[in-house]
Parts: C-alpha cells; structure tokens; sequence
C-alpha cells in the first residue's frame, strides 16, 4: 500500500466538510501562525503554510505527496512540517485543519489575497509597536546613548544590513561621525575598536532572524572592550541580557517566502528623532545647513 493508499484508507470514515466558507481560509492561515509562533520556518516550510492556506477548500482531499508537489518540496518535508507545528503527523494536521475552524474575519480580510494579507499583517506588527512604544523612557535612553557616543558605531550584517544603512543615511546628517559596519568577519573587530579608541562608547546593533553568530559575536566583543550596547532585534528574541544593555524590538513579518520589516523601518526612524532629541539643537542646526547647501547645489528636482 502506497503512502497516498494508506491516508485514503486511513481518512475514508471522514469526509472533507461540504460548502467550505472563504473565511476557513483566514481561520487555516492564523491557526498556522500560532503554531508556528516563535519559530523559524524554513522557506519550504513556508510554501508548505501558504499551499494549505491557498487551498483551504481541498485540504479533506490532498496527500502529503500531493501537498508536497503542490508546495514543490519533499514528503518528509511535509511531515516536519506538521511536527514542528506540533502534530504527530500530516494525517492528524490534515483532519484538525479541515475539522470545521471557521474565522470570524470581516468581509475584506476573508477575500485578501495572500499579498493583500501579508500587508495587512503589517498592519498588526505596527499596531504592537505601537504599545510596545509606550514606554517612553527606553526609547529616550536609546537616543541618549546614540547622541552622546562620538563616533557612534552601527552594525547590520546580513538581513539586517538594510535597516543598519537607512539609519546611517539619515543619522550622518546630523550626527558628526557614524560609523556604519555591514562586512562581518574579523573586520568587524577591528572596525569597533577604532572607534573606541577615537572616544566612541555606544554600538547600534541590528539583529533580525536567523540571529547570524558573527552579530553575537560582535555584540560580546563590543561590551568586552567596554561598550554599551543598544540592541533592535524582532519580537521573539528574548535572549538580550546576555549580549545587549538596551533592547527594542519589532515583529517581523514571516507571511511570505522572505521576510518583510515595517515595523522595523518604522522603529529606524524613531530612534532618529529619539537621537536628535537629545543633541541640544545640534541636529536641527545641522539639517538647516544641509538644506541651505542642497538648494544651492539644486540636489533636488523640488
């Protein structure tokens, strides 16, 4: 007996449940999620989340071979899949996920595609920085220790290189010396001793999933050679004490096959006006003659 012989057999007394609703979709996608909370999906694990989302109404009736050509993985993909997520197997994935869960989402989110729902689930990830946000005494003492470190070192190896930059794009108009550190290897070490030599005393670290060991690396090195370290990493990451003195965190959004940061990006611009709040005017100074000299040079077409 074949492994598709044997779920059919096994499955015979069940059948998939008549007129599945639209919003089962949505319901399927969120029971998922919550599984998968605090985990890292792998990205055949997550065609294998967005192949049983996309095709809710024919979950009662698809193999795990099935799933698996579907998603373009392995079988045994598919069942790590369902154990990760806490099943014993596809089979009891397959029957809990077909049961009868039925959302309570509106009219619009049951028909959001899955781009449409990756967006909207930026939406949530900004709502909890919001909250997160509240406490206003971190993020001051965040821009304290980033206006007072000359020069300020910042680093973003990896996935987090972008957010590193964007910071350091907007931070060396008003800040004398930023130091932005994207290469890993031993450079890194170098590049941070520099700048405690030259009177730095703050490290900006970026540290989003997977959490590279070079990044670890760097943030021991730094509070070995007597930095402070303010760390932006993702909601799930709990470890800090460790390697960080200060922590701000902001969800990262897993719904497609690479991860997207708006509540990230977002974050990135707080901790710009959070720094130019604490530079007694300077910062404002500093973006003045910026603009005076770009008008002049005509920079810009506007």
């Amino acid at each position: 007996m074949t492994n598709d012989d044997r779920e059919q057999f096994v499955d015979a007394g069940t059948q998939a449940l008549p007129g599945v609703q639209s919003n089962d979709r949505q319901a399927i996608q969120a029971e998922l999620e919550r599984r998968a909370e605090g985990q890292r999906l792998t990205p055949a694990q997550r065609r294998i989340a967005q192949c049983l989302t996309e095709h809710s109404a024919e979950i009662g009736f698809l193999s795990s071979m099935e799933l698996a050509d579907l998603a373009n993985v392995s079988q045994p993909s598919v069942t790590r899949f369902a154990i990760a997520l806490g099943f014993d197997g596809y089979l009891e994935m397959r029957r809990y996920l077909r049961s009868g869960m039925t959302g309570e989402e509106s009219v619009g989110e049951a028909q959001a595609n899955r781009y449409q729902a990756a967006a909207l689930a930026e939406v949530g990830n900004l709502n909890e920085l919001a909250q997160s946000l509240a406490d206003e005494a971190l993020v001051d003492r965040f821009g304290k220790a980033l206006a007072n470190s000359r020069p300020l070192a910042v680093v973003g190896l990896r996935a987090s290189a972008s957010l590193a930059t964007h910071f350091c794009f907007f931070a060396s108009k008003v800040h004398p010396d930023v130091r932005l550190i994207v290469d890993g290897g031993s450079m890194v070490e170098d590049q941070l001793e520099q700048c405690v030599a030259a009177g730095g005393r703050t490290l900006l670290a970026f540290m989003m999933p997977l959490y590279p060991r070079e990044t670890v690396r760097a943030l021991d090195f730094a509070r070995q050679i007597g930095m402070r370290v303010a760390l932006v990493s993702d909601a799930s990451y709990n470890d800090h004490d460790k390697h960080a003195d200060l922590l701000l965190k902001a969800r990262v959004n897993t719904r497609l096959v690479f991860d997207s940061y708006a509540a990230s990006a977002t974050l990135v611009s707080v901790l710009l006006d959070a720094m130019c709040n604490n530079m007694n005017g300077e910062a404002q100074k500093r973006l003045d003659q910026i603009d005076q000299s770009s008008k002049k040079r005509k920079v810009f077409t506007s």
